[in-house]
C-alpha cells in the first residue's frame, strides 16, 4: 500500500487488534504511528505452566454467557466515558486501527445493516465467506489518511450515531482522526473495544493498562458481548461466545495430560514489523492464550514489541520449534511454500525436520474467529 499519499481502503493492511503496533514504516518515510504501550505479558500471567514439557491441564470453562433483552436507555462505562443509547445505533462508523476484530464481529452477530461506513478489511480469513461478506459491508466512500485512518472531516460529513476504534490512539487527533470530545460536541457517541482502552492512551488509568496487557480470547468474548447489549442482541452474542467457549474447551480437554508443543507463529507478508527482514514472530497477551489453549507454548511468549522486533536469524535458529505456524496476510500466499522457505532457512527446527505446520490469518487476531485457532494448532501439534 503506498505510504506518501492518502491510502484507499484495501484488503491487505495489518491488523491491530491486540497487536503492538499500530503502523509500522520501515521506509522512515513516514514517522506513522508506533504506540509505546508495548505489551509485556508473560506466558504465566496467561495462565500457561512455564515450561514446554509440563503437561497441559483442562483449565475451568467461564460459566455461560447470558442474555436479557436490552432496556433503553442504555449506560455504559467505556473507558472511564459513560455513553447513554436511547435506541441502538444504526449508522455506525468503524475506525481502521488496522484491525478487523470490530467489522468481524458486527458480521458474525448479524448486525453489519448497523454500519454506515467501513474502513476495516483484510485479505484473507480462517472464516470462509468472511471476506466476501466483510467486502458487502458499505465502506461510505472513506478513504484513508498516511496514517491509515479516517480524517476527522469524512467522519463528520457521514453524521453517524456511532463511531467506533478498535483502541484509544484511533481518536488522537494527532494522526488527523476526530476525538471522542469533538465527537460528543456533535451529538455522536464514541466507543473504544474494551480491552483496548489503555492502547494509544498513556494516561488511562492503571486497571486499564492491567487489562491491556492481560488481553486473551476472552477479551474477543468481552467484545462480542458489548456489542449485543448495545444493539440489543444479547442472545446472539451471548449464543455465539457459548458456543466458542465449548469448541475451545473441547480442544483443551483433547490436549490435556498431553507433552506441550512448542509453536511458533510467524507472519512472513509482515516482515516490515521485524528490524532484521524477518518474518513478524507474534507473541504476548492473546497470541500466547491461543498456544496455550491448543496444547503448546510459544517460543517467544511474553516478549515486547520491542523484543520481537529485534529478533535475529540466530535467535530463531535456536528457538525450539516443534510446530510452526504460518500467518497469511495476502489472499495470494502460499502457506506451503512459505513454510518450505522457513524450514530451508532453519533446518534444525523439529518441525522443518518432520515439515509440521499449519496456517492461521485473522483467527490469532483479537476477533470472533480465536477458536478457530486454537483447533487448527491443537490439530497440527497433537493430531
Amino acid at each position: 500500500m503506498p505510504r506518501g499519499e492518502p491510502a484507499e481502503i484495501a484488503g491487505n493492511q495489518p491488523p491491530c487488534g491486540t497487536d503492538l503496533w499500530h503502523v509500522f514504516s520501515r521506509s522512515g518515510r513516514h514517522a506513522l504511528v508506533l504506540i509505546p504501550l508495548l505489551l509485556s505479558l508473560g506466558a504465566a500471567a496467561c495462565g500457561a505452566p512455564s515450561g514446554a514439557d509440563a503437561p497441559q491441564t483442562a483449565p475451568s470453562t467461564p460459566p455461560p454467557a447470558t442474555a436479557a433483552a436490552t432496556s433503553y436507555p442504555l449506560t455504559i462505562d467505556n473507558c472511564g466515558r459513560t455513553l447513554t443509547f436511547t435506541q441502538p445505533p444504526s449508522r455506525v462508523v468503524l475506525l481502521n486501527g488496522t484491525s478487523v476484530a470490530e467489522v468481524e464481529s458486527f458480521v458474525v452477530l448479524g448486525i453489519q445493516d448497523r454500519i454506515l461506513a467501513n474502513s476495516q478489511s483484510y485479505g484473507v480469513s480462517d472464516e470462509p465467506g468472511m471476506v466476501e461478506r466483510v467486502k458487502a459491508v458499505p465502506t461510505g466512500g472513506l478513504t484513508l489518511n498516511q496514517n491509515f485512518e479516517v480524517p476527522r472531516e469524512q467522519v463528520l460529513a457521514l453524521k453517524p450515531d456511532l463511531v467506533i476504534s478498535t483502541w484509544a490512539g484511533g481518536f488522537d487527533e494527532k494522526i488527523g482522526s476526530i476525538s471522542r470530545d469533538q465527537l460528543a460536541e456533535a451529538g455522536i457517541a464514541s466507543f473504544v473495544t474494551p480491552v483496548n482502552c489503555a492502547f494509544g492512551d498513556p494516561r488511562a488509568p492503571e486497571a486499564d493498562q492491567e487489562r491491556y496487557l492481560g488481553q486473551s480470547i476472552e477479551s474477543s468474548f468481552e467484545l462480542l458481548l458489548e456489542l449485543g447489549r448495545i444493539f440489543d442482541v444479547q442472545q446472539r452474542a451471548a449464543d455465539y461466545v457459548n458456543e466458542q467457549r465449548t469448541r475451545i474447551s473441547e480442544v483443551e480437554k483433547r490436549v490435556a495430560g498431553q507433552e506441550r508443543r512448542n509453536a511458533l507463529i510467524v507472519y512472513p507478508g509482515m516482515s516490515m514489523m521485524n528490524n532484521n527482514g524477518l518474518p513478524a514472530v507474534f507473541g504476548g497477551g492473546i497470541y500466547d492464550d491461543i498456544v496455550r489453549r491448543a496444547g503448546g507454548v510459544n517460543p517467544f511468549a511474553g516478549r515486547t514489541f520491542t523484543e520481537l522486533a529485534e529478533i535475529n536469524a540466530e535467535a530463531l535458529a535456536s528457538a525450539k520449534v516443534d510446530l510452526l505456524v504460518v500467518g497469511l496476510f495476502q489472499s495470494d500466499e502460499n502457506p506451503e511454500v512459505l513454510a518450505d522457505d522457513l524450514f530451508a532457512k532453519f533446518p534444525q527446527w523439529a518441525a522443518a525436520e518432520h515439515r509440521r505446520f499449519t496456517s492461521l490469518s485473522d483467527g490469532c487476531y483479537l476477533g470472533p474467529l480465536n477458536a478457530v485457532a486454537v483447533a487448527r494448532i491443537a490439530d497440527a501439534a497433537h493430531g
